[in-house]
């Protein structure tokens, strides 16, 4: 071999030494990123579960004692424990600091949340720190080999109060079409069965297709979550927005039970609904009364003439399919009033002071 063959050769391989020496260090950085990466998730993930459960906790300690005082050393106390609790490090530090209580502007709820400094206090916000300040960083692995060795880690959850207000009557529904002919025939206390196919008849007694009458108080193309939201909670504003823009209710605060309306069809008792069902068992709720269908009969497009609103007992439920699906409920009494949404955290209209239901996180 020539000399300047043995110089090109030597050549080559100086370059594949350097091309191999800057790709082990790509691939070192790679190994870094990946580990670390995960580790650091891992590790912001217990942190926010431990700051979600503690704050879930503690805000219950601000529920006002018999005398109306509130003891936020207890609630600092709590948010400690239910930190530990959930943190295998027991040597975690909660900062004075960073857990924070006031009182929650209602206008700021859903945004960027304010806590105020007077009035009943209702929130609790917590930050749990991996930072280098009240507890160590996260120290790192493999980035340490790129001069990384160690991560700043924060986790904040906040908890309200929701509070009890004075709710308007007909909030709770349960969107199942009654017949009026079953509803007066039946006397307070008395029991029905609202099925699934086969069971829904026209104004000549002829079954109707399709399952048994659900009704969309609502939009027209209300989904099962939607149904399963009205079941559980109640009406929303939104559901009267969308009858007053379909000109199905003259008013867009409340639907008038003295009012007759027309309300579409829906899919049914579908096995969706089963576990909302289920969870109003025993609970009072308020169905429309119709006396006459129209539109597609088939079931695309069927309207019920409400003409009415009762007040029922969900006593029970089974879900076997099409046939074998059905409610049990209970007649109460006929509901005279307006039917008006459920409130919203934004909402201070009715308000109890000081009187909460379940709490919740809103960050």
């Amino acid at each position: 071999m020539s000399h300047k063959a043995i110089r090109n050769h030597r050549g080559r391989r100086g370059v594949i030494v350097i091309l191999s020496a800057i790709m082990t260090v790509v691939l070192v950085g790679l190994i870094a990123f990946s580990v670390d990466y995960g580790y650091l998730l891992k590790t912001r993930t217990d942190l926010q579960r431990a700051a979600d459960a503690s704050a879930l906790a503690a805000v219950r300690d601000l529920i006002r004692k018999d005398d109306g005082t509130q003891d936020l050393d207890q609630v600092r106390s709590t948010v400690r424990e239910y930190v530990s609790d959930n943190l295998e490090d027991m040597s975690f530090v909660v900062a004075s600091e960073d857990i924070e209580i006031g009182r929650y502007d209602p206008q700021s709820i859903y945004s960027n949340l304010t806590l105020l400094n007077n009035g009943t206090f209702d929130t609790v916000r917590v930050t749990l720190r991996r930072d280098g300040t009240t507890n160590p960083a996260v120290r790192l692995f493999f980035a340490r080999v790129l001069g990384t060795n160690q991560a700043n880690i924060t986790a904040t959850a906040t908890a309200v109060l929701q509070k009890a207000q004075i709710m308007n009557p007909g909030a709770d529904v349960l969107p199942f079409a009654t017949p009026k002919e079953l509803w007066d025939d039946l006397e307070p206390g008395g029991t029905w069965i609202a099925y699934g196919d086969g069971k829904l008849k026209d104004a000549y007694g002829t079954d109707v297709p399709g399952n048994w009458g659900t009704v969309d108080i609502g939009s027209e193309d209300n989904s099962t979550d939607a149904l399963n939201d009205q079941i559980l909670h109640g009406l929303r504003q939104g559901d009267l927005d969308a009858l007053y823009e379909d000109n199905r209710i003259p008013e867009l605060t409340h639907i008038d039970s003295s009012i007759d309306s027309l309300m579409q069809g829906d899919t049914g008792l579908s096995v969706g609904l089963k576990s909302s069902v289920r969870a109003v068992h025993g609970c009072q709720r308020i169905v429309p009364i119709y006396d006459q269908l129209s539109g597609d009969l088939n079931g695309n497009n069927l309207e019920f003439h409400v003409v009415g609103w009762g007040v029922v007992t969900v006593i029970d439920s089974t879900w076997q399919g099409e046939v074998n699906t059905y409610v049990i409920l209970r007649k109460s009494h006929i509901f005279q009033g307006e039917l008006r949404p459920a409130g919203t955290l934004s909402s201070v209209s009715g308000a109890i002071d000081g009187a909460y239901t379940s709490p919740v996180l809103v960050e």
